[in-house]
């Protein structure tokens, strides 16, 4: 319960320093509209995208299971922001709690078959329809829920690497925020490598770094990219 408070607290506090305290309106500070689940079927999209399901390219392509992973997390921040949108912050922890041991009956297999491409897209290509389903009764929110833990297990992420790499996504969209990521002046590419990366590879190297260390470490090297 406590890493899903911790998720959900930053979620919230994000959401309030991006977009400012109207964004449970739908509507950021700017005055732009929010839609949360455009969000979560967009990015659902850039995770099929990590698959090679272009016939016409890449024939021999293998998926991006790093880059699957990362979507899963990006998606994760969109869909806690749609479930704080409809409930207190405490009622939509224990909301996602009730569906983080969900399980898929596919798997991304270790040894890839283009043959069973369609059955492998299939926990996601779900999720992405039922983010485009204009209902947000409570019974949708929990299907919505159901099915991203489902393709969380379909590509192999625990709820612990979820946690862990969440909090390093947020560390890291905080960083952004905080070096003209919104102004177009952030760097998104430090030393050849996408900050998405570097801060994997930040995490690998310390599993059980805090937060604040994470954003000390994500600052000495952003200071050393060219």
């Amino acid at each position: 319960m406590e890493k899903m408070v911790e998720m959900f607290t930053l979620q919230n506090e994000l959401n309030n320093d991006t977009n400012g305290t109207q964004w449970r309106k739908g509507v950021t500070k700017q005055g732009k509209p929010i839609n949360w689940k455009r969000c979560i079927y967009m990015e659902t999209a850039e995770l099929i995208d990590s698959f090679p399901w272009k016939h016409w390219k890449s024939i021999d392509a293998k998926p991006d299971l790093e880059n699957i992973k990362i979507e899963l997390v990006d998606i994760w921040h969109f869909l806690m922001s749609h479930l704080l949108v409809h409930n207190a912050l405490d009622e939509a922890v224990k909301l996602a709690n009730n569906f983080k041991e969900e399980k898929s009956d596919i798997k991304i297999p270790k040894e890839w078959n283009n043959e069973k491409l369609d059955e492998i897209l299939d926990p996601f290509e779900e999720l992405m329809a039922l983010a485009m389903v204009k209902n947000d009764s409570a019974m949708m929110q929990e299907e919505l829920l159901s099915q991203f833990f489902k393709a969380c297990d379909a590509a192999g992420l625990g709820f612990d690497e979820l946690y862990q790499l969440y909090i390093g996504k947020n560390a890291l969209n905080q960083f952004r925020q905080a070096h003209g990521y919104k102004e177009g002046t952030y760097k998104k590419i430090w030393n050849g490598k996408e900050d998405n990366v570097v801060m994997q590879e930040i995490l690998a190297s310390n599993p059980s770094m805090s937060y604040n260390e994470l954003l000390q470490a994500l600052e000495k090297a952003y200071e050393e990219a060219e």
